[in-house]
């Protein structure tokens, strides 16, 4: 049995297209791999706090007060549903060119030394979670793929440099792009994410 992880990060809810089409994907999958695992963490209703100094605190507390508990209860929760997960689909809108901060949020807390990450004198960081696969499903306004406005797309390579340093390195992209631009428009743009989608999924799934 195959279990996927979908981390949902927009606002919008179901009304993004991140969200309609990373569902999609969730759907595709479900239907390929019947009684498989889905686990939906969904930032953009329940965002996790940003990490501060009670957060930093609780690492290193031997002794932890119950809001310090709780953080890091939180951040083992986080990171054992990535533990868990075969595929992990990330759905993010871009927001002023990059991921939106309940994403961030998320990131530093499963980001952690020791759980996720290995670091040693020899051969310094070591991500931990390799063998998975991860799809990103990133939507924008604009078209950032390609031409004139891919220099200011901050989002796929950032995701890809996280996801890579916890050990994952399989990654692919789908793109819901040009939602705001009239000759494409967010009809086309979910209609051509699905389609890349189950391009994606046909040797995965």
């Amino acid at each position: 049995m195959k279990n996927i992880l979908l981390i949902e990060s927009s606002p919008g809810g179901s009304d993004s297209y991140s969200h309609q089409a990373a569902r999609s994907i969730v759907n595709e999958f479900q239907t390929r791999n019947p009684g498989s695992g889905i686990v939906i963490r969904d930032l953009g209703q329940n965002p996790p706090p940003h990490v501060g100094s009670a957060f930093i605190a609780a690492m290193s507390a031997e002794q932890r007060t119950p809001d310090q508990a709780w953080l890091l209860a939180l951040s083992d929760a986080l990171i054992d549903e990535l533990f868990a997960a075969d595929t992990v689909v990330v759905a993010a809108p871009m927001h002023n060119f990059g991921v939106p901060s309940t994403l961030k949020a998320w990131i530093d807390h499963v980001v952690r030394v020791g759980r996720t990450v290995a670091y040693s004198s020899g051969k310094g960081p070591e991500g931990m979670l390799k063998g998975k696969h991860a799809i990103l499903v990133l939507a924008s306004g604009g078209v950032y793929s390609n031409g004139h406005m891919k220099a200011f797309d901050f989002t796929e390579p950032y995701l890809r440099a996280v996801l890579g340093f916890l050990g994952i390195t399989d990654v692919q992209t789908v793109r819901v792009e040009g939602t705001a631009v009239s000759a494409i428009g967010p009809e086309k743009a979910v209609a051509s994410a699905i389609a890349q989608s189950r391009e994606i999924l046909s040797p995965v799934a």
